[in-house]
């Protein structure tokens, strides 16, 4: 494949060492390509030709104006203590007004030859006030000479393009860099094939890279960023359509369940009929399963939908015929909670080999890396043997010494906690592909969907079973209101007298360990100072203070996973009233009996976070109530976050806030690779329709030409998005 010289060339040929040095440290750019895609963030107008008279305070002007006059003054300083500092003032008019120019230190040199008295120029800077005079300090300026109208309406009309930036390298720096590269966008390789471009009627790749980097209207800034954008989507949802294509020529054993098999034993003695939307997401998955290359589907579903249900009735259909499942958890916590809450679903069917077990039924086993020597030897015995059709475990489940008989099901809980490598190991220990199911109740916006999980099949549960109770979600002002705090803890004492239970979250344990710096994070928390609630501090004051006499036990991830399991076990037992909780308990915990949940420091969470949180409560027959409790000043971003959480319990609805909230680097970042995130001008909550439609012409063009063998720019275009991380990332998904 021919690459493109010009855009390979290394930028430390083109500009330098040192600034390549700092290019590649600290913005990741090597080549003169990279530089060409690094676009600018946002323009600044050099701004109107403004009169003197009537200059604004604290804006960037333009004026055009005549020196009157200029003076060198020298002064002492402490970095000139002998009077050797250098100040130039120039006054410049425009017959409407007069402004003070000044220049300090070794910037005087060259004004001070250029700017004598008569020569007009234009200058731009910010208006700032000094000793009650209006000055602009170190302005940016231009000689005029010859034609001046033009030059005026040309100089003042120019968009400046602002880079982002790091300290060691200014956005001016990195614009004069582009400069100096801009010739070689005309060898740039268009990945768009012609026929779209021209239909879509997008500008050509070398003219959209010109005009971002050096727009002489806002039209060009337009034209550039919808040809950019396209460009992203298309190239990212060709390498996803290329995965999806692959996947589809892998094999894999087809699994059709039988008629009277332990799925059916099974939904003969589940208490419930299942909802139209379990029905209809279990036939998807059925369907699936029936094929001889391996499913790769999403599940989606509302927090409390019965997403473990709809997936444990796919694995039974996979044991039914002789295949193993096996189910992935993120955390100890979860992987117990799962194998308890399956045990218990599947009774005696779960008892498969033992006495009083089902003659259809299987071993149900659980995997973790803290067990005892013993009972991993064995659950591995039953592994291998085949014995356990079903295995529930955590990272220990991969492992190079744990073997399976026939392993057809991967189940994989809270999908972005798991590294694509883990998923990847799971899968190679099946003879053949396995079958995949990834699970998250972490509500993914549809365009997330298409853009992360691209290459997966979708399945939504939207529909929260019957018998589940709403939940109220207040905030509490804690520091405006503090008489707020103390009614939640009443309502707390209410909740317990009436024989339910509740959960008090904090984002931080609180034992020494604790990094100070880590526990301050955001912006807000810089301002106010204060680490955040910890959960030894908090349940200590409460078990001495609102809650004396209230069993309250602390839960968090650093305790030894016995004394954890043994905490849930009482809490689920209902023998605590009130458990103190770090986040541990955000995924899968499930009490209904526990009705109340009090966050402390809520706006220390994400939005996706607090409602995965509040998804703990309100799960059995009595309403749930969520508080969230925040000392954030009413008007701050952080209270409005917390709002919308306590308005609306639609996590899809939340997840769009989320999202706008945060940049969706964040999203796509932790979904693919980690490394930086592939997406400079597309916003995948904006850009919706172009993902959608680059998503059907990627497809398309996949299915005509997999190798891509007529597209050699649109090969280019991939093998640099996929770099090394993104390209193992893709083929393992």
């Amino acid at each position: 494949m021919d690459l493109v010289p010009a855009l390979e060339e290394p930028l430390k040929k083109v500009l330098g060492p040192a600034t390549a040095k700092v290019m590649a440290e600290h913005l990741g750019l090597h080549s003169v390509g990279d530089l060409l895609h690094h676009y600018p963030r946002r323009y600044e107008e050099r701004g109107q030709l403004t009169h003197l008279a009537d200059l604004p305070m604290d804006e960037h002007v333009t004026v055009v104006a005549q020196v009157a006059d200029a003076r060198l003054h020298t002064f002492a300083s402490a970095k000139a203590p002998r009077g050797k500092g250098q100040r130039l003032e120039v006054t410049i008019t425009d017959g409407s007004g007069r402004l003070q120019l000044v220049f300090f230190g070794h910037g005087v040199h060259k004004p001070h030859k250029e700017l004598l008295p008569g020569t007009r120029a234009m200058f731009a800077g910010k208006v700032s006030l000094f000793n009650r005079r209006l000055q602009l300090a170190h302005p940016a300026y231009e000689l005029l000479r010859g034609d001046a109208e033009e030059t005026v309406e040309t100089w003042a009309g120019a968009l400046i393009p602002l880079y982002p930036a790091t300290a060691k390298l200014e956005s001016w720096k990195i614009g004069k860099a582009i400069q100096t590269v801009l010739p070689s966008a005309q060898e740039a390789v268009d990945p768009l094939p012609e026929s779209l471009r021209e239909g879509r009627g997008l500008v050509p790749l070398p003219e959209a890279l010109l005009k971002i980097h050096r727009p002489h209207t806002k039209a060009d800034i337009a034209d550039a960023h919808a040809r950019l954008k396209w460009d992203e989507a298309f190239v990212l949802q060709v390498a996803l359509a290329r995965r999806r294509h692959a996947d589809a020529q892998l094999p894999a054993v087809p699994r059709k369940p039988a008629p009277d098999g332990l799925l059916s034993a099974f939904d003969d003695r589940l208490p419930f009929t299942l909802t139209d939307g379990q029905q209809k997401v279990s036939k998807e998955i059925f369907d699936d399963l029936a094929t001889d290359h391996p499913m790769h589907r999403l599940l989606q579903g509302e927090v409390g939908s019965g997403k473990t249900l709809v997936a444990l009735r796919a694995m039974l259909a996979v044991v039914d015929v002789g295949g193993q499942a096996a189910m992935l958890a993120p955390t100890e916590v979860l992987a117990q909670q799962h194998h308890r809450s399956i045990v218990e679903m599947m009774g005696e069917l779960a008892e498969g080999g033992m006495l009083g077990g089902s003659e259809q039924g299987t071993k149900v086993t659980l995997l973790t890396g803290s067990m005892g020597t013993a009972a991993r030897r064995q659950a591995m015995l039953d592994l291998v043997t085949g014995e356990a059709g079903i295995v529930i475990g955590t990272h220990a489940l991969i492992e190079d010494k744990v073997q399976f008989h026939d392993l057809g099901l991967v189940v994989v809980d809270e999908q972005h906690r798991f590294g694509v490598e883990q998923r990847d190991a799971l899968r190679g220990k099946g003879k053949q592909p396995p079958h995949l199911l990834v699970m998250t109740a972490t509500p993914i916006p549809r365009t997330v969907a298409m853009t992360v999980f691209g290459d997966l099949e979708t399945s939504v549960l939207d529909q929260l079973p019957a018998g589940r109770s709403p939940i109220a979600s207040h905030v509490v002002p804690a520091a405006d209101k503090p008489h707020f705090l103390a009614r939640a803890w009443e309502r707390v004492r209410e909740e317990v007298e009436n024989g339910h239970q509740a959960y008090v979250v904090c984002p931080r344990i609180g034992d020494e360990e604790d990094d100070p710096k880590k526990a301050r994070k955001s912006a807000e928390d810089e301002a106010e100072k204060r680490p955040p609630l910890a959960v030894l501090d908090i349940a200590d004051q409460l078990a001495k203070g609102p809650l004396s006499g209230l069993r309250v036990e602390v839960l968090h991830g650093r305790m030894h996973p016995d004394d954890k399991d043994a905490v849930m076990r009482r809490f689920a037992a209902g023998e605590t009233h009130v458990l103190v909780a770090t986040t541990v308990i955000e995924v899968g915990v499930n009490v209904p009996n526990a009705t109340a949940m009090v966050i402390m420091d809520a706006d220390r969470f994400g939005v996706s976070q607090l409602h995965q949180l509040r998804g703990r409560v309100g799960r059995g027959s009595a309403a749930g109530l969520c508080l969230l409790v925040s000392e954030m000043p009413e008007a701050s971003p952080a209270r409005q976050r917390l709002n919308a959480v306590a308005a609306t319990l639609d996590g899809f609805e939340l997840s769009r806030i989320d999202l706008e909230q945060r940049r969706e680097g964040d999203v796509l970042g932790q979904a693919q690779s980690g490394a930086r995130t592939s997406l400079r001008v597309l916003a995948v909550i904006e850009d919706e329709e172009i993902i959608a439609e680059a998503r059907q012409e990627a497809t398309a063009v996949v299915e005509a030409d997999p190798e891509l063998t007529g597209l050699p720019g649109l090969r280019t275009a991939l093998d640099a998005l996929l770099d090394e991380e993104r390209e193992q990332y893709l083929e393992k998904g």
